[in-house]
């Protein structure tokens, strides 16, 4: 009897000890890239909200050319656009890299792509191969064929799109924007950005433009082609600007683009025309807006 009553115990310690304690939380592994790109973007996204709220006042307001000439246009609706759009690549990044930070992944600096010429084609070859269709036209074939015309159509309509200009009527679903940011380098997502905002290096901090430039360049985007698009926006911009008579002229000093923007993108957002209380008075004071 004693003997079955040990054999029972040890069979039930042994039941206890086999079963495992409740699973700790693990902390999560340090994503120091994905931090900083998060903060880079979180100022983007501050600057883009700001000048969506402001950009009715600073359209009627001095030197509203400083900041509307990176767009290209003085049209509302389309830098309004603009702006929404790149809301919302911010949004749909910041998610994007919120994830990948919950799963203790941090970014990787690549190397930059290496430039790959084509193959020289053999004019012999290539008339041969351009009628290349089986004798008998398989379902097989025709389904690739098909899939094919399918892809060529969508990258036309893609191009065409690209080329229309932005308003916020045909601005494109936040389905297709994560689509865009899944698919795209974290670079080339923020150079994208840095288009829809406008933003320019005269506009930006010179320690957050660094930041900026290392974003885009560590992480395979192209900052020479954002600096040459602003600079054509500036030239067209320049070209249509004798329909405006009563646009003054852009700031070019850095004094002057700080009087117009009130900060420079990097620092906290200040708008020149808020209501502010003068010192030493019980009333408020309006702002007129830079001088």
């Amino acid at each position: 009897m004693l003997v079955k009553q040990t054999v029972s115990a040890a069979t039930t310690s042994a039941g206890h000890s086999t079963r495992s304690a409740p699973a700790k939380d693990r902390p999560g592994k340090p994503v120091p890239r994905i931090a900083e790109i998060l903060a880079v973007v979180s100022i983007l996204a501050n600057y883009g909200r700001h000048l969506a709220q402001t950009l009715e006042q600073r359209a009627v307001g001095r030197g509203f050319a400083t900041i509307a000439r990176f767009f290209g246009t003085v049209a509302l609706d389309t830098i309004l656009a603009h702006l929404h759009r790149g809301l919302m690549r911010t949004i749909a990044l910041q998610r994007m890299l919120t994830a990948r930070a919950g799963r203790g992944r941090d970014l990787q600096i690549l190397a930059p792509r290496a430039s790959r010429e084509p193959p020289a084609k053999n004019p012999e070859t290539e008339a041969e191969a351009g009628s290349a269709a089986p004798e008998e036209l398989t379902p097989e074939w025709m389904a690739a064929a098909q899939a094919a015309d399918l892809r060529a159509g969508e990258r036309l309509v893609r191009r065409i799109a690209a080329n229309e200009p932005l308003t916020l009527d045909n601005l494109p679903r936040m389905a297709v924007i994560e689509a865009e940011v899944l698919r795209s380098s974290i670079g080339r997502t923020i150079a994208a950005i840095c288009r829809d905002f406008g933003l320019s290096a005269s506009l930006c901090d010179g320690t957050f433009w660094n930041r900026l430039y290392e974003s885009i360049h560590l992480y395979r985007g192209n900052l020479g082609g954002l600096v040459l698009d602003l600079k054509r926006r500036e030239q067209r911009f320049n070209k249509e600007e004798w329909k405006h008579p009563g646009l003054e002229l852009a700031e070019e000093t850095r004094a002057g683009v700080r009087r117009v923007l009130g900060f420079f993108v990097g620092e906290e957002p200040a708008d020149p025309f808020e209501v502010m209380e003068a010192p030493g008075a019980g009333v408020a004071a309006v702002a007129t807006g830079p001088p």
